[in-house]
């Protein structure tokens, strides 16, 4: 099947495609979506601008093709997670009234056939919804704005001496909640770009990464998400900020046109994303069904 454009687009309130996540809002057309279905037919491939291709060789969350349900003013797009003990989401456009009463039985019943243990809903709110939540599209444009040189303690890691290298261990053993376990344990395989550490006392105190640039659907450079974290006792004294400055920094010089990020609504990221001047594209939130 093929997406109708203009029953689609009216209901995309944020720039976000199925298995693929935020997009720039200049390369969201009916091709990106009809791409997730391309894509879920050839054995779980990932598509050439996937930002999840650093991380396996299959895709694991792929839409169910067969029970979209496209018509003017409401699609529903459900795909499945084969991850932990299986997971169902129906992405939900639309402004009809009944429309989450059916992204919800839909959802169940999906679940129920595939034997999946989750069921959610994905909701979409546009960038000027008063009642923002749950997750918000930034966008860092680099080539509206310039990036400053970072100050402060902040280096790639394989710049610091192998003392200090040797303690991101413990860093990451204390941030593997937010990732930091995974990311090391690809940092010592050598198979990511570079991570830029924030150092005190000799010692791993925070970091971002990995710093890598990848083409987008149509083949502009940018910049993709890192894990970002600092220690618990080292939060509160700029340290993050002189993380994500540096971070910024690098994918200007470096050539990247633009950066999305996903930070959950009112946190630490999301305040500190907007005290930089990022532009917000919308919010996504999910419900359980």
């Amino acid at each position: 099947m093929r997406f109708r454009w203009d029953w689609l687009r009216p209901v995309v309130l944020a720039p976000y495609v199925p298995t693929i996540g935020p997009v720039h809002p200049s390369v969201l057309t009916e091709d990106l979506f009809t791409d997730t279905l391309i894509a879920a037919s050839t054995e779980r491939w990932f598509l050439r601008y996937d930002k999840d291709i650093r991380w396996s060789e299959t895709k694991d969350e792929v839409v169910l093709v067969e029970d979209i349900v496209h018509r003017p003013g409401e699609t529903l797009i459900p795909t499945l997670s084969q991850r932990g003990n299986g997971l169902v989401k129906v992405h939900l456009y639309g402004i009809e009234p009944e429309s989450v009463a059916a992204a919800t039985e839909l959802a169940q019943k999906l679940a129920a056939e595939h034997g999946a243990a989750k069921a959610r809903i994905v909701r979409f709110l546009g960038p000027e919804a008063p009642d923002g939540r749950g997750t918000r599209i930034q966008l860092q444009d680099f080539r509206t704005a310039v990036c400053p040189a970072p100050d402060g303690p902040v280096r790639p890691f394989h710049e610091w001496p192998a003392d200090v290298r040797e303690t991101f261990a413990s860093f990451a053993d204390d941030l593997a909640a937010d990732g930091f376990a995974f990311l090391y344990h690809q940092m010592q395989a050598g198979t990511v770009g570079p991570v830029l550490t924030a150092v005190l006392d000799g010692k791993v105190a925070g970091a971002i990464g990995p710093m890598e640039i990848r083409p987008d659907a149509i083949g502009t450079p940018q910049l993709m998400p890192q894990y970002f974290g600092v220690l618990p006792g080292h939060r509160g004294q700029g340290l993050g900020r002189q993380l994500w400055r540096a971070a910024m920094y690098w994918g200007q010089v470096n050539g990247a046109a633009y950066q999305l990020l996903q930070t959950e609504v009112g946190g630490p990221s999301d305040r500190l994303c907007h005290s930089e001047g990022l532009r917000s594209l919308g919010f996504t939130y999910c419900e359980t069904t």
